[in-house]
């Protein structure tokens, strides 16, 4: 069954429900193990959007797509190659991404990001698609002169993980084949990405499977897919937005 899930704070409580058209089913219990709908219905223009899970961590690919592999003639990877975003970089849909103190070009990277649904440790890619709830859109927001300043140590963590540098949301949808799904990223209402999820070197049953054999995956954790061509930079004053047909559009402003 295909539900588009969301979190919101109306007033100064915090819920969750399903997205109907531009009202949200409030539901109880939780998101990941039998919540409940009740009669409860709210407006989306009355709430303020949250990010849809609470991860306690979000995975983020390199070099995961053939297209851009081959333009920046990157060496296939044996393996999934992955950084982790700090929990100070989620930002909400509609949040604005804030130019950090140093100077350099920033860059956004519109993704796909696998939401686990419960408990994944050492799982088979036979069973990888028991534990992903859904699928959200996601900004892998860098600043690019950072990474390989230092010729000794690339800073990963560092470029990606400044505040509000991981905008995602604005749902968690659920039951759709990720095969069939693409990524497009407009920058101040310009298509700079349109690229198909069936283009990864590594599948989401494989990515799951791969990286559950290395560290826990809890429900409400993101695996991001990685991004392709079309990567830029953006200017103070931008509007970016990452749109999947069947998720929806996260909007938000870098000032």
């Amino acid at each position: 069954m295909s539900n588009r899930w969301l979190r919101f704070r109306e007033n100064n409580s915090t819920g969750f429900g399903i997205l109907e058209g531009e009202r949200i089913r409030v539901c109880q219990g939780d998101m990941f193990a039998g919540a409940t709908p009740t009669d409860r219905m709210l407006t989306l223009a009355g709430v303020e959007l949250l990010t849809p899970v609470q991860p306690t961590k979000v995975i983020a690919m390199w070099n995961n797509f053939h297209a851009l592999g081959q333009k920046l003639n990157l060496a296939v990877p044996a393996e999934p190659l992955y950084l982790i975003k700090a929990p100070n970089s989620y930002l909400n849909p509609n949040g604005t991404i804030l130019k950090p103190p140093c100077e350099g070009k920033v860059v956004f990277e519109g993704e796909l990001g696998i939401v686990i649904g419960r408990t994944c440790k050492q799982v088979t890619e036979q069973h990888a698609m028991d534990h992903v709830f859904g699928y959200t859109c996601a900004n892998d927001v860098t600043v690019a002169d950072i990474l390989n300043r230092d010729a000794s140590f690339a800073q990963w963590v560092r470029a990606k993980g400044l505040d509000t540098f991981c905008p995602f949301g604005p749902v968690v949808a659920t039951g759709l084949d990720p095969e069939k799904l693409v990524v497009k990223t407009i920058l101040n209402g310009e298509i700079r990405q349109d690229y198909p999820i069936s283009d990864m070197r590594f599948s989401v049953r494989q990515l799951v499977s791969l990286i559950s054999q290395d560290m826990t995956l809890y429900a409400g954790d993101i695996i991001l897919c990685g991004t392709s061509i079309g990567v830029g930079s953006m200017k103070p004053g931008s509007t970016v937005e990452v749109e999947i047909a069947g998720i929806g559009k996260l909007s938000n402003r870098f000032e």
